[in-house]
């Protein structure tokens, strides 16, 4: 193999520090620029100071065309009607890593000037998967944005700006005209002065307008999902275990192969807190590898790598601050800040981390505790050569085969690539997919630099063959590492389908234990197991979950609350009735722990069959006795309702809801029957 890479090496111009992603075909240059600010033009890197005079444009900003599609608002939206705001354009496409790094800088901007900033995502695709207005719905739920989004897949406002690179972003005064561009991450420092600048200047005129943007959140059209976008899988063969990074909900959960919760850590909401269990945080995990009882998690919105005891359920950061790091300098491991660690392999005492945000492969040596870049100049583009030289563009998926050599889904490049990091003067050299620039992708079976794939995200090392993740083409592929060639196994467009011709929606991890391939299936919210012998995929439905879930009072519930108007009974036996009303085609899941928690503050009720109810592959309505006394009170009712579609039970929804029942209840009259209804509503397919 070191021969043949040898002998394939491309000779290349190696390009510069990439914090832009350019959308030129012939060229891999992405260095970061600030093209026009207000009125004048900032050296590349610099923040520019506000304006002196005026920060207003004096060109009208070009408005957006008729027959675009409008995500996250009822209709859509035109600069005429946003007069008296200020609107920040962020030009993007889901896929690139420097778009996902500037979302922080665009939520505190919009939180910094809520009454006076309208963010508007123009998502101008790179991968023609990108394009597809679904697909943005899908990642701007996984994002959590909040903003209104334009598909602009024909790319016309991006041309009407002069846009070059992702990601961008373009200034309209309050007045509709044109302020500037920028291109390039760092934006807070960039735009936040001359935002505040035009606020100023058009508050002292009177030409603001303080009425909020009225938007109507994908996400609030979506019933929750009982994993949210799990982006990685690690099965562990020693303890016939799963790992699962549910990435939407910020946390890892255990289970056994059969589907069994056995532990959950992370609070579930986004933050970076070291603790037990989940009183712990993460910030959209993803990477996982197990060695003996500890694993480890690529924390990736966070850049740093957290490590999980999984004897005691004590989680701590192995590396890195929670601030992303730039320029990739190594160090003693207190000393390092990563950048969108998204995968991890493990060899011996070297733990590698695919640091998608410099573009490289980083290794850190466990014994002495320190990280460096072992694979990747800094440079995004495809060019091989000696490992550090190398240009590698947004390493997402990782696998070791038994000689050592590590292998590397390389996304943005559309390519499966190799590192010989065990050896002296090792080199990177090309398996499958696009060599020559970071456009080359398709969904081609075949040979080498002639096969094709379009953002794989996944690989997994199997009997003498690399199994992939050919995320947006939502197939799962085989790699001959010897020959090189490469062919579909699984998959035929995106879609849900078990049995022997398996349907997946953009997978992003794999793992393969024995002759079983575990696929995290991102846009599905769903794990997926197939039989490596028989070619036949089913889809795990994870047990016991409710266990893990906040009691009843607990400060930091998720779900929804719903406080009924007081009720008033008389003291004695009464009944509570939950019905919850479930869509046609849909049923509560027979086998995931489903139920309804009790509990009373105040001394008014107490329950007589315990305060678990059971609700696992029930029908609704059901009747729950209770005992009421004298006095006032809450009970609280906790409902957690694992609910599937009756013809694929692995496909299931989440609901979480706390009924708060005031009561005042006296010492004689009638007593009460407190009804608690629920309408569910079938997700938009």
């Amino acid at each position: 193999m070191l021969s043949m890479w040898k002998r394939l090496l491309i000779v290349g111009v190696v390009a510069l520090v990439a914090t832009a992603c350019t959308n030129d075909d012939t060229s891999n240059d992405a260095s970061s620029s600030t093209v026009v600010v207000s009125a004048e033009e900032s050296a590349p890197g610099t923040t520019p100071s506000p304006p002196a005079a005026s920060a207003a444009g004096t060109t009208p900003a070009p408005e957006f065309p008729d027959g675009l599609d409008w995500l996250n608002v009822e209709q859509p939206l035109d600069l005429e009607a946003l007069r008296g705001k200020v609107v920040l354009l962020d030009f993007w496409t889901y896929g690139c890593i420097n778009c996902i790094h500037i979302i922080p800088d665009l939520k505190r901007l919009e939180a910094e000037f809520r009454d006076n900033l309208v963010v508007i995502g123009v998502h101008s695709a790179k991968f023609a998967n990108e394009g597809e207005t679904d697909n943005i719905r899908e990642v701007i739920q996984r994002y959590d944005l909040r903003h209104p989004v334009v598909n602009d897949v024909n790319f016309e406002v991006w041309d009407s700006w002069g846009a070059q690179a992702w990601p961008t972003v373009a200034l309209v005064d309050p007045a509709g005209n044109a302020v500037g561009i920028h291109a390039g991450e760092g934006v807070y420092a960039v735009v936040q002065p001359v935002i505040a600048n035009l606020v100023a200047e058009f508050s002292a005129t009177g030409g603001l307008d303080p009425t909020p943007l009225t938007v109507r959140l994908e996400q609030d059209r979506s019933p929750n999902t009982v994993l949210s976008y799990p982006g990685k899988i690690h099965a562990d063969p020693s303890s016939d275990r799963i790992f699962i990074a549910d990435t939407g909900h910020h946390r890892i959960i255990a289970a056994t192969d059969d589907g069994t919760v056995t532990a959950v850590f992370g609070s579930g909401l986004e933050g970076f807190d070291d603790g037990t269990g989940t009183d712990s945080s993460f910030s959209s995990p993803q990477g996982l590898v197990v060695d003996g009882d500890t694993l480890y998690v690529a924390d990736t919105n966070n850049h740093a790598i957290r490590q999980i005891d999984l004897t005691t359920g004590v989680v701590t950061t192995l590396v890195g601050t929670g601030a992303m790091g730039w320029p990739p300098i190594g160090g003693a491991l207190d000393d390092v800040a990563l950048n969108s660690p998204w995968a991890l392999e493990l060899s011996g005492n070297r733990l590698y981390v695919a640091n998608a945000g410099t573009h490289q492969i980083w290794t850190i040596d466990l014994t002495s505790r320190t990280a460096a870049p072992s694979v990747g100049s800094g440079a995004e583009g495809t060019t091989n050569g000696l490992l550090l030289e190398a240009a590698l563009a947004q390493p997402s998926g990782l696998a070791l085969d038994p000689d050592g050599l590590l292998y590397f889904a390389d996304s943005e490049s559309s390519s499966i690539r190799g590192a010989e990091v065990g050896a002296p003067g090792g080199v990177t050299g090309l398996v499958a997919g696009g060599a020559a620039n970071l456009f080359e992708f398709g969904d081609e079976d075949g040979t080498g630099s002639n096969a094709r794939f379009q953002h794989p995200l996944g690989i997994a090392w199997h009997d003498g063959r690399l199994l992939i993740a050919d995320t947006y083409n939502s197939k799962i592929k085989s790699v001959n590492p010897l020959t090189r060639e490469a062919v579909t196994l699984f998959g035929a467009g995106q879609g849900w389908r078990d049995g022997p011709d398996p349907l997946f929606y953009e997978p992003g991890g794999l793992s393969a234990d024995d002759n079983v391939l575990w696929v995290a299936d991102t846009n599905n919210h769903a794990i997926r197991r197939i039989d490596l012998t028989t070619g036949v995929s089913s889809t795990i439905v994870l047990l016991g979950f409710d266990a893990f879930l906040a009691v009843p009072g607990a400060e930091d519930f998720r779900g929804m609350v719903m406080t009924l108007a007081t009720v008033s009974s008389g003291a004695g036996s009464a009944d509570l009735v939950l019905n919850v009303v479930i869509p046609d085609g849909y049923k509560v899941n027979d086998e995931a722990s489903s139920s309804l928690l009790l509990s009373d503050d105040g001394g008014v009720a107490s329950f007589p069959d315990g305060d678990r109810v059971d609700l696992t592959g029930i029908a609704f309505p059901v009747v729950v006795p209770l005992d009421l006394h004298e006095g006032l009170g809450m009970v609280t009712a906790d409902l957690a309702l694992v609910w599937c579609r009756e013809d694929a039970e692995g496909l299931c929804l989440f609901e979480q809801t706390r009924f708060e029942i005031p009561l005042h209840v006296s010492s004689s009259g009638p007593s009460a029957s407190i009804r608690l209804s629920l309408q569910l509503e079938a997700p938009e397919l």
